[in-house]
């Protein structure tokens, strides 16, 4: 039986999430090797059991790895207890990352983050770092226009 965890708006959009969230980053990269994946998906489900819906994940974790992971935690009929955030804004190749929110790339890190928690639709997905090489407008603009369809 989940816990009664505050639930707070964010923004004005309508997205309601649980006031306590769930940074999924260290269960993959950062701090130590990556944890194993069954301990993590039950950290995972046991936090939606109690009362926690907002998870928070992006495509540099692993980098990648973060993303499968919480899509192997999602299903089961838990995506639809959660509302899921994930980030782009850093292309990673050959191991070195470099900050990027061309529209192009934007759109191919939704569609490779999409894939890789096999899902249908992120609940908010932003910007990790802003890509001061080009005006914010530019990368927004492709994010509001996306959202209608």
């Amino acid at each position: 039986m989940a816990t009664k965890v505050p639930r707070i708006k964010l923004g004005k959009q309508g997205l309601e999430v649980s006031a306590q969230g769930l940074g999924c980053m260290g269960m993959s990269a950062f701090y130590g090797p990556p944890k194993p994946d069954a301990d993590m998906i039950k950290l995972i489900h046991h936090a939606v059991d109690s009362g926690i819906t907002f998870l928070d994940t992006s495509d540099l974790y692993g980098p990648h790895t973060n993303e499968i992971l919480v899509g192997k935690a999602l299903k089961g009929g838990v995506r639809e207890k959660v509302e899921l955030a994930t980030k782009f804004g850093f292309r990673v190749t050959d191991g070195n990352r470099e900050i990027c929110g061309d529209p192009a790339y934007v759109r191919a890190a939704c569609e490779a983050s999409l894939k890789r928690l096999d899902i249908d639709c992120i609940d908010l997905y932003y910007q990790h770092r802003i890509d001061t090489r080009l005006p914010i407008e530019v990368t927004v603009n492709l994010l509001f226009f996306a959202s209608f369809f």
